[in-house]
């Protein structure tokens, strides 16, 4: 048996070196050994194996992890083959005893006859035959990590299956959305799953058939997720048109003010008294222009009827003032167009939410009222006002694009105002905060690629009109013209929305080179003045000192 070995292995040898260096490729196993000349040796068969063993050890370190072409067993005993293949595949190994091959059974006390075996495989790893050889036979592997030695022994055949523990690294997926499908195929009990966010790789613990099922689930899931860019075109159209047309006589009929009495006089005067230098002498008071004794100064009002000693009524014809004759003539149309229109791009994963947003921030203002104890307080916040459009995509199997579409228009509408108690000491106070308005529309559709979805409807109208009339005479045929006016006025807001979706494929990426950036130099700004000149410097020259550098004596 021994000398059988040998000239396996010379020959093994030989064919593994040979085929190396011809053909630079896996190498082909052919363990032919016809059973006439297993007893023919040579004397020479032990040095021969010991010369041929290091280029053995070479090709053994490529067998174990590069697929073999062929390899062929013709009528071996099993323990060659798993010498042969051991030695392949880079294994240390020793042989149970209580596999017992040549030595009486202890159950019938039998021989127990070593099989052989005649297998032909190609492309399979060492390693890969060897167990498959070893389960066929009912033995297993079990490697011992203290001394790094193998021990080929009988299968327990009431043992579970042995468990292993394989990283699978991930590509494109997350490890969260793969763990629970991973989980899904694992059937035994003491089998499961790990993950490491970090790295994205999936720690399975589990059987051999089981770590199969994983890698192929993993393998049809761990692909590239397609994407879409979204082009949008947002525009809104603002038309304000207004006429006026008419007499308007407010200024003449409304609010007219008409006073009677409480009139006053204007000026500065003096009351003088006899004895104080009075002209008549007799005792009757004069009044004259003077600042000796005292003054008095009043503003005359708008209208009414005034007294005073010197002039008597005011005015001197006895009538009340007016506010006189006024009426504005109005016979004009104005109009007053705006257009704002908006392109964004995004680029987002499929079944993935893109979010577009053209906005202004309003500032809304939040009062807290005091109480006898405490002070009140306040604080600003900040509302988004304006377009906010929100697309998902999700790509069917036909190339046709889902949309799910959400758009918002807000605007600002006014402040609203409220008077409420809960002040200081009770005392009322005024609230005030802004109002929005705001226009939703919510659609799903399903167009295809690179298509235009357009979407409307998001239409606001404000008309208002006012209108003056005098009474009875702004209802005469005609003439009724003369004494009545109105005022129209239409605010009109139309907001359209395209949309376009389109998959992006490999080849509309493009390759940039970092190295060309890198490279570049900045753009160097021309400097729009220079302090330091005479016609930019606004320090004359020689009569201030410099406050920055210091003097030296």
């Amino acid at each position: 048996m021994k000398k059988t070995r040998y000239i396996l292995l010379i020959g093994l040898t030989c064919l593994l070196t040979t085929v190396r260096a011809q053909t630079n490729t896996a190498a082909v196993v052919d363990t032919n050994v016809p059973a006439a000349t297993t007893t023919e040796t040579s004397s020479v068969a032990p040095a021969a194996a010991v010369d041929a063993a290091p280029a053995a050890a070479d090709n053994a370190a490529d067998a174990a992890t590069v697929g073999i072409p062929q390899i062929k067993f013709s009528d071996v005993p099993i323990t060659t083959a798993i010498e042969n293949l051991a030695r392949l595949a880079g294994i240390n190994y020793m042989l149970d005893p209580k596999i017992g091959y040549g030595l009486p059974d202890p159950a019938t006390g039998q021989i127990k006859v070593e099989p052989t075996l005649s297998i032909r495989w190609e492309n399979i790893t060492a390693e890969n035959a060897l167990l498959a050889l070893l389960d066929n036979y009912g033995l297993q592997l079990i490697h011992d990590k203290r001394t790094g030695i193998d021990r080929i022994t009988v299968k327990d055949p009431t043992a579970p299956p042995p468990l292993y523990t394989k990283v699978i690294q991930l590509k494109y997926a997350s490890v969260s959305n793969l763990v629970d499908a991973a989980q899904s195929v694992l059937t035994d009990k003491r089998s499961r799953v790990l993950t490491d966010p970090r790295t994205s790789q999936l720690v399975v613990v589990g059987t051999d058939p089981e770590q199969q099922a994983v890698e192929t689930l993993v393998t049809q899931l761990d692909t590239p997720t397609r994407q879409v860019l979204i082009e949008t075109r947002l525009i809104e159209i603002t038309t304000n048109p207004r006429t006026q047309k008419g007499v308007d006589w407010s200024g003449t009929l409304q609010n007219q003010q008409v006073t009677f009495g409480n009139g006053n006089s204007s000026g500065t005067f003096t009351t003088s008294f006899p004895g104080t230098g009075s002209a008549d002498g007799g005792g009757v008071p004069t009044t004259t222009p003077s600042s000796t004794v005292g003054s008095i100064v009043n503003s005359v009002g708008n209208g009414g009827f005034s007294w005073n000693t010197k002039s008597g009524t005011t005015p001197d014809i006895g009538f009340l003032n007016s506010s006189g004759l006024s009426a504005v003539l109005s016979f004009l149309n104005t109009s007053a167009d705006a257009q704002i229109m908006s392109t964004p791009r995004i680029v987002t994963l499929d079944n993935e939410e893109a979010t577009i947003s053209v906005t202004r921030g309003y500032p809304v203002f939040s009062v807290s009222a005091g109480t006898q104890n405490t002070s009140g307080g306040s604080s600003i916040g900040y509302t988004n006002v304006g377009t906010i459009l929100r697309v998902t995509p999700r790509i069917s199997a036909n190339d046709y694009i889902w949309l799910h579409v959400l758009p918002e228009v807000s605007s600002f509408f006014g402040n609203f105002s409220q008077t409420t108690g809960g002040g200081v000491n009770g005392a009322a106070q005024v609230l005030t905060a802004p109002v929005f308005d705001t226009r939703t529309l919510e659609t799903q559709v399903l167009i295809p690629n690179s298509n235009t979805l357009v979407m409307g409807g998001l239409v606001q109208d404000n008309p208002s009109g006012n209108y003056t009339k005098v009474p009875l005479l702004g209802d005469i045929p005609g003439l009724g013209f003369m004494f009545r006016s109105e005022d129209k006025q239409m605010n009109k807001e139309n907001l359209l929305i395209f949309i376009t979706p389109t998959i992006v494929r490999d080849t509309d990426f493009q390759t940039s080179t970092s190295g060309e950036f890198l490279s570049s130099k900045p753009e160097v700004l021309k400097q729009t003045m220079n302090p330091n000149t005479a016609w930019d410097s606004p320090v004359p020259k020689g009569e201030w000192s410099d406050p920055i550098t210091p003097t030296t004596k």
